[in-house]
């Protein structure tokens, strides 16, 4: 469906594109037209369902020196440390950051690029929770700046900074294989179809095949996002650590369940890795101090998001450019600790 635009109303009122424009930007006293004018030309605006062009109003007025950054749970230790991070090098180059937290609810996100944009964001920087690519196609549509960090959509072409999630799943899972482990379970977070989520369960299952291990469903569990993990973990980690699943290794999918995970292990009484190794995706530092110390995937946040500041900045500038799409796919480490029952 074709846009709305001020030339749209005009044509439909018998008025100038520029009185429009003047009566929709709030000048319309100030330029002398009366009300009854300013009133049909709203009245128009809202009838062909006009959304103005923020961006380049925006642009028109000034730049804001605003990025803002929508990410999905701000208490989430990876998504933290991306935050400062942005905030440090954003303010480098002369830019404010406005941060807001989604809390992986996709209603929500949409309300939050709506309110950045009207809030005359230079642009955003998103760790979208979408189910669906309609948020992220109106932004190109519309010439926002933007980029996407950890998360992307791979069918649409945008800027977008991440790790490679496939290879650091199979080396996680490649890792206890060599150590011996068979029966290695996996806990992710739902929902599915967030890319980490699909490429590290897509590496899971590819180390198992390639290692000549069946997958099992059986032992591939999930848990919604929201608090209270540890209550919902304590029946799955006795269905899996007992008769008759008794898996050997568990792979957590991101920190917040590996720390439900060692919260329940430990209330249960056993003990790491003699009873059940265990490896996290996204080290964070209390896995140093755990006793034994966890084993875990550490993503390169740092250089993420600098480089999504990076990226974001030079589409700002450059508006022309901005059909040049830059697409960063970081290697993550894996921190090897005592927690799988080797330590180098």
């Amino acid at each position: 469906m074709k846009k709305t635009s001020l030339n749209d109303i005009a044509k439909a009122l018998g008025v100038s594109k520029a009185l429009v424009s003047l009566v929709l930007n709030n000048r319309g006293d100030e330029m002398g037209i009366n009300k009854e004018t300013q009133r049909k030309v709203i009245k128009m605006a809202a009838k062909l369902n006009y959304k103005p062009n923020l961006v380049a109003r925006g642009l028109r007025l000034g730049a804001s020196k605003n990025i803002g950054v929508i990410i999905p749970d701000i208490s989430n230790p990876f998504f933290a440390r991306i935050a400062r991070t942005i905030e440090d090098e954003a303010g480098k180059l002369g830019y404010h950051v406005t941060f807001v937290s989604t809390d992986e609810n996709p209603q929500k996100e949409s309300r939050l690029i709506r309110l950045m944009l009207e809030r005359q964001s230079d642009g955003l920087i998103i760790a979208s929770s979408q189910p669906n690519t309609a948020d992220i196609l109106n932004l190109r549509r519309d010439n926002v700046p933007f980029v996407l960090i950890d998360r992307y959509f791979p069918q649409v072409k945008t800027n977008y900074v991440v790790v490679d999630n496939h290879k650091a799943a199979y080396n996680v899972v490649t890792h206890l294989i060599n150590l011996g482990y068979r029966k290695i379970a996996l806990v992710k977070i739902s929902p599915e179809y967030l890319t980490p989520i699909r490429f590290r369960l897509a590496g899971y299952r590819d180390a198992l095949r390639d290692h000549g291990i069946r997958y099992d469903k059986h032992i591939v569990r999930e848990i919604p996002f929201g608090e209270g993990l540890a209550n919902q973990m304590e029946p799955m980690m006795h269905d899996l650590l007992f008769r008759p699943l008794s898996v050997e290794a568990v792979f957590f999918l991101n920190n917040s369940l590996a720390l439900a995970g060692l919260e329940v292990i430990n209330r249960m009484n056993l003990r790491i890795p003699q009873d059940v190794a265990i490896v996290s995706f996204d080290d964070i530092d209390v896995f140093r101090l755990f006793h034994p110390p966890v084993t875990a995937v550490a993503q390169p946040y740092r250089e993420m998001a600098k480089e999504a500041v990076r990226i974001l900045v030079k589409e700002i500038q450059s508006p022309h450019k901005r059909n040049e799409k830059s697409q960063m796919v970081f290697a993550a480490k894996l921190e090897i600790r005592r927690s799988c029952g080797f330590y180098k």
